[in-house]
């Protein structure tokens, strides 16, 4: 296990050159669900997922020697190019708790610029994209003033192991097409504490796979991931859920290795519905669907059924719905969405997206 503390990361000297970094990540849909975890950020069981393309975070990391004493992290954050005071705040809590693994922080005055392409704590893992965003910047900074990280490989192993420090679902991000988080004997390179990249057991259906994201409603959501994943500490049917997220994990490989659309699917919408029953069964009991979202659900299952084409959906933590369908029935799905369900979003916005090749790192 490497827990990638270093206190050999330090700046010998005040002349620190000032310089940037800037990522663009996207943000993942879960199919297998991650709900509910245990020690430092880590999984109660695998979770699969497809990453994005058009929904993502861009994010730069301005740097210099710090210019008065402390040991503290000093940071200047905007979102949207406002600043924001309670994201401030989660980024210095976040930072401080990993100076043992970049200790060179606490010596440098930090600017961050962050924005996304879509809603933010709405349900579409805006987490995931920002808290991805932050961990390859971090380690390009390493890269930068020590030389380290030189494999992709390498990089991308410690940055999603970062990602997943501040927000579990982030640790997917950092790879194309779809990666895989949690421990499993069915894949062993796989770990709880980083995610690793399934592109090479991926059918090629599925690499040019749609998503389009209803936007139900762009407002906050009523409880966060975070206290939603603790809530499950106290479910009644969390057990039960964990050896069912194994086994459907299974199911899913075997439908992602194969090309088969129906039984991928059938998954993803079981897993949606799977999630969103575990809120209702918390306790506190809550819901973060809207009336829309349950209309769009039966529209897609109507079409499904009058058309026998394979658009399918799936939820995130949140009210927004994933459409899922493949390359070969999009112009007749996109007609669909346009006709009858985009007049069902929020200022009728929907985002059309698709699996999508991983971060960019930005010039």
């Amino acid at each position: 296990m490497n827990d990638y503390k270093n206190p050999r990361l330090v700046l010998v000297s005040k002349e620190v050159k000032p310089g940037q970094v800037s990522w663009r990540s996207p943000s993942n849909l879960a199919i297998i669900k991650y709900w509910g975890k245990f020690g430092n950020q880590l999984p109660r069981n695998p979770s699969v997922s497809l990453t994005l393309d058009k929904a993502y975070t861009e994010m730069t990391v301005w740097y210099q020697a710090k210019s008065a004493p402390g040991e503290g992290i000093h940071l200047d954050f905007r979102f949207e190019d406002r600043p924001n005071e309670a994201f401030q705040t989660k980024m210095v809590r976040f930072l401080e708790t990993i100076l043992d693994i970049f200790p060179f922080l606490k010596q440098l005055d930090l600017s961050i610029a962050s924005n996304n392409s879509f809603p933010h704590s709405s349900g579409i893992a805006s987490s995931a994209s920002s808290m991805s965003a932050l961990a390859l910047c971090l380690c390009s900074m390493e890269r930068q003033l020590f030389g380290g990280l030189k494999t992709e490989s390498e990089f991308l192993r410690k940055a999603s192991f970062i990602a997943r420090l501040a927000s579990g679902s982030a640790c997917r991000s950092v790879y194309p097409l779809a990666a895989v988080w949690g421990k499993s004997a069915e894949l062993p390179e796989s770990s709880d504490e980083y995610a690793i990249p399934f592109e090479d057991g991926l059918h090629d259906v599925f690499k040019s796979f749609h998503d389009d994201i209803l936007i139900i409603s762009r407002g906050e959501k009523s409880v966060s991931s975070r206290a939603g994943h603790g809530l499950m500490d106290g479910n009644i049917y969390a057990d039960n859920r964990y050896l069912q997220a194994r086994q459907r994990f299974h199911q899913l490989l075997s439908a992602l290795r194969t090309g088969d659309v129906e039984s991928f699917g059938r998954i993803a919408e079981a897993e949606a519905l799977t999630l969103h029953a575990l809120m209702m069964s918390s306790n506190p009991p809550y819901i973060l669907m809207e009336p829309n979202t349950i209309t769009a659900i039966r529209k897609v299952q109507e079409f499904r059924q009058s058309t026998g084409l394979p658009l399918y959906f799936s939820l995130d933590a949140g009210p927004n719905l994933h459409l899922l369908y493949p390359e070969e029935i999009a112009l007749k799905a996109q007609a669909f969405i346009q006709d009858h369900l985009r007049p069902l979003c929020d200022g009728e916005q929907v985002i059309g997206d698709v699996v999508g090749t991983g971060p960019l790192v930005r010039a």
